[in-house]
């Protein structure tokens, strides 16, 4: 666990029915459905990932609400040893290093299977994380989930562990794309003043017309 105590600067940690009983009983209900919809999905690109790759999942840890580690499930968009051609790619390319660095994350990214570039294109790559609902770990909205070396590159990090991390929230909706990593501190703050069921709902609407869009990468 990541030191606290984290009180958000300027704003307040949510509070109420809904901060408390309501969003996780909706987190709840959401990912039991969400579940049962996308099971024959989930099983069809397991199987394609199965054959290109040899690998279904992908498990990094992450840091939650109140900075608690965790495991955070996706499906596997990348080749075997990603992590270890990331640094050798980014020694090679200053472009690139120029690139992950304001992003942290590559547009282009050589590292991405064919597999994996449409479940990354449709987001369902995220799927799995319904898995870290149900356990508590995230919510379905909320701030993106953190990695621990991330943390320094946060202007409010009180403002992310002030809820539960989600699995989609409002910077992929608003500059999923286009936005500094930098900015996601400032996204992840507004989300947190803002808490509402209302804004939730508008979030998850926006997800699935880019889902259906297929703007991610």
């Amino acid at each position: 666990m990541v030191p606290g105590p984290w009180a958000p600067l300027g704003v307040a940690r949510p509070r109420g029915f809904y901060a408390g009983i309501g969003k996780r009983a909706l987190d709840i209900v959401l990912s039991l459905a969400i579940l049962i919809v996308a099971a024959p999905v989930l099983l069809v690109l397991a199987a394609a990932l199965w054959l290109e790759n040899g690998k279904v999942f992908y498990v990094q840890v992450r840091l939650g609400k109140d900075g608690r580690r965790f495991r955070m499930w996706k499906l596997r968009s990348m080749v075997d040893n990603a992590d270890q051609l990331l640094d050798s790619y980014l020694a090679k390319d200053p472009a690139l290093r120029r690139e992950w660095d304001v992003a942290q994350k590559l547009k282009r990214d050589p590292r991405i299977t064919r597999v994996g570039r449409f479940i990354r294109m449709t987001s369902l790559d995220e799927v799995p994380q319904i898995f870290n609902v149900l356990t508590g770990d995230m919510s379905v909205v909320g701030p993106r989930p953190m990695l621990p070396d991330q943390l320094p590159m946060y202007d409010n990090p009180a403002a992310y562990f002030a809820v539960r991390p989600g699995i989609t929230g409002l910077w992929q909706v608003e500059a999923r794309n286009e936005a500094a990593f930098a900015l996601r501190s400032l996204y992840d703050t507004l989300y947190v003043s803002r808490f509402s069921p209302r804004q939730d709902l508008r979030i998850m609407m926006r997800t699935f017309s880019a889902m259906v869009r297929a703007t991610g990468y």
